[in-house]
């Protein structure tokens, strides 16, 4: 597990610059349209130096089980762990290559919680978590990748139905640590990029509909989903290890960049994206 703390210590070096530098960063000043890729076609590449393959942040996204819970997406039945997948993880990268100092894999890693390989990565990301009932086996093994300093980060869920299934999930896995509520004052708002308010980033569609009602929460999910939180379990040390993002989704913010113009300019380049360098930024140096 100690190689949690070396993967740290490595993109530390790169990080170090991060701060003084993507804080000052000319977010493009273009349309979506002008963008220079889009989902489907451009897919941005790049090398990462071979010699320091293992130097580098990967984003590492969970796999889980959940057979009867599948949705459609534009055309496609989709398990849900694949939910904005794997644009969300690529554009992401990508932003971090070209945007700031951070040296970035361009081929992240889909991995289940019991997978070994795990402890290399101090970063994980799981989407729609609401749902999910984890199984004994899952929680032990990310007990331990979170105790030993691993940062785990849950997005895109809605309302008070899921929230509850999803508390009681994280009750099993530390049944003495609290989710808190994370204020606005929190380093993870300010470390990189300096957010102003706790933002709530919805889905493409819904973003695009909230230019003409001021709505931009996912209506169809139901009471409950009006308000973005972010709450956290922390560590003895008050240190992050869970970062929940409830009644907001950043990962549509990154998948969906390039659909469309409004929804790029007030969602993805505004919020989504700063606030998705931050909790990586905190991930990485705390």
């Amino acid at each position: 597990m100690n190689r949690i703390f070396r993967s740290r210590g490595r993109v530390l070096i790169v990080l170090a610059a991060l701060g003084l530098l993507a804080g000052t960063v000319l977010w493009a000043q273009r349309t979506a349209r002008e963008a220079e890729f889009q989902r489907g076609y451009n897919v941005p590449e790049w090398k990462v130096d071979p010699e320091f393959h293992k130097d580098v942040f990967t984003f590492v996204r969970v796999k889980y089980d959940l057979n009867t819970t599948t949705r459609e997406q534009r055309g496609h039945t989709l398990e849900r762990w694949k939910i904005d997948f794997p644009d969300a993880d690529l554009n992401l990268s990508f932003r971090l290559q070209q945007l700031t100092s951070m040296k970035v894999n361009p081929d992240g890693r889909v991995l289940e919680l019991t997978d070994k390989e795990l402890v290399d990565f101090p970063f994980i990301y799981f989407v729609e978590p609401g749902r999910n009932h984890f199984t004994d086996e899952e929680l032990d093994a990310l007990r331990k990748y979170l105790l030993n300093g691993g940062f785990m980060m849950f997005d895109d869920f809605w309302a008070t139905p899921y929230w509850t299934r999803f508390a009681n999930e994280m009750k099993r896995l530390f049944p003495d640590r609290p989710i808190v509520d994370l204020p606005l004052e929190h380093p993870i708002f300010h470390c990189v990029f300096d957010l102003k308010k706790k933002p709530q980033v919805p889905g493409v569609d819904w973003g695009r509909e909230s230019q003409f009602t001021g709505i931009t929460y996912e209506t169809k999910h139901g009471p409950g989903a009006e308000e973005p939180h972010y709450r956290a379990i922390l560590d003895d040390k008050e240190r992050i290890m869970v970062m929940i993002c409830h009644n907001t989704d950043l990962g549509d913010g990154w998948e969906r960049e390039g659909d469309d113009a409004y929804y790029f300019k007030e969602f993805a380049e505004k919020y989504a994206y700063p606030l998705g360098i931050n909790i990586l930024f905190y991930a990485m140096t705390h």
